[in-house]
Parts: C-alpha cells; structure tokens; sequence
C-alpha cells in the first residue's frame, strides 16, 4: 500500500496580496515559514519514505524542515512546478480582472476552457504533473511519499485521482499548507483525508 500525501505550499505574501504567482519563484512569508515548521511536527510520527517537491522556492522552503527531520532531502520534480499563468504572473486579480475581462470570467466559470495568455492550460498542467506522480509511484511502490506543490497542481491531481474532470476545479478547497491523502493499493486511489489544516489551528 502506497499513501500518498499531497500539500500546498505554505503562505507566501503573494497568496495574500491576491497576487497571481505561477513560476515566480518566491519565497515563503515569516508566516509561511512557521506553517512549514508547523506542518513537520505535525507529521513527526509518520515514517516517510520520500519527500518531493515543486522546484520553485516557496515549495521547497515548505518541503525541506518536513524532510531534515525525516533525514531525508526534498527532491526537486519539474513536473509538479505551478501552473503557467503566463501574462498574469505578478498581476492582481484585480488588474486581471480589468486588462483580460473575458478570460478571466471563462477561468472563473469553465477554467477548464481557459487559456490564459502565454500560459498553460489546465490539460496541459494536469497530464505533466500527472505524469509526475505516475513516476514517483513507479519508482516507490509503497510506503508514505510526501509531495508538496501548489494550489492549482494539487486540485488537478486531486480531480485526476478522483476520476474527475477539469471542470470541477473550482469543486475543491486547497488551503496553504492543506494536507490531503490518498492511499494507493495499485489498482485504485482512496481519499482519505482532504486539505487538513488542523494544525495551523493556533497559528
């Protein structure tokens, strides 16, 4: 049996600028950063195989305070990189919601028939990161694996695991640092546990 626990990454200052992130590779806010250090004493108990991560900076300062005291390094995967958002990237919603008004309301309503300008589709994201988690199964088997990401790659894995479609998206709730776990016994995924934040209770 494999169980797999996928994690958001925690609080950046963009998150709560309601600024569009994507490849931007910046950091954790002082608060992102006790929300990972929350997160790996939460999870002190499990014994965890693997650690993987997004390559951007505020995956890996998440990933790595969880896997130092697992003696474990957080392992880098392309893949499972945020979302392009391409001309949104370092944009507002608000200035998003003005300059690209139709686009905007499309990726609200059908995210999954938006493109976003110079970005990358939701199909797109979902079958490289998909491709992603297919690998690091193969290569694991069993076990714990912990895979921490971002919000969009999270919600297109969770709908992927599920055996749902893009459309339902908007369906799920993947908060900062949100813990979800789905058990893998080689032919079916289970869901466990979704986007639990219990330990950020006191934060």
């Amino acid at each position: 049996m494999l169980e797999i626990l996928l994690i958001r990454h925690g609080e950046t200052a963009w998150n709560t600028a309601d600024i569009f992130r994507g490849r931007i590779s910046i950091g954790l806010s002082e608060d992102g950063l006790k929300q990972a250090e929350k997160l790996a004493e939460y999870l002190r108990q499990k014994k965890i195989n693997s650690v993987f991560c997004s390559p951007l900076k505020r995956a890996i300062e998440t990933a790595e305070p969880l896997a130092r005291l697992h003696e474990l390094s957080a392992l880098p995967v392309e893949g499972l990189t945020d979302l392009d958002f391409g001309k949104w990237e370092g944009q507002s919603i608000e200035n998003v919601k003005t300059q690209y008004k139709e686009i905007y309301e499309l990726w609200r309503e059908r995210p999954d028939l938006a493109k976003i300008p110079d970005g990358e589709s939701l199909q797109e994201a979902r079958q490289r990161s998909l491709n992603a988690l297919n690998k690091i199964i193969a290569d694991c088997k069993q076990g714990i694996v912990v895979i921490v990401t971002h919000r969009v790659i999270t919600k297109l894995l969770e709908c992927a695991l599920l055996g749902l479609d893009d459309s339902h998206f908007w369906n799920i709730e993947q908060d900062t640092c949100g813990v979800t776990t789905f058990l893998y016994n080689g032919r079916i995924f289970v869901l466990k546990y979704h986007n639990d934040i219990s330990f950020l209770k006191n934060h």
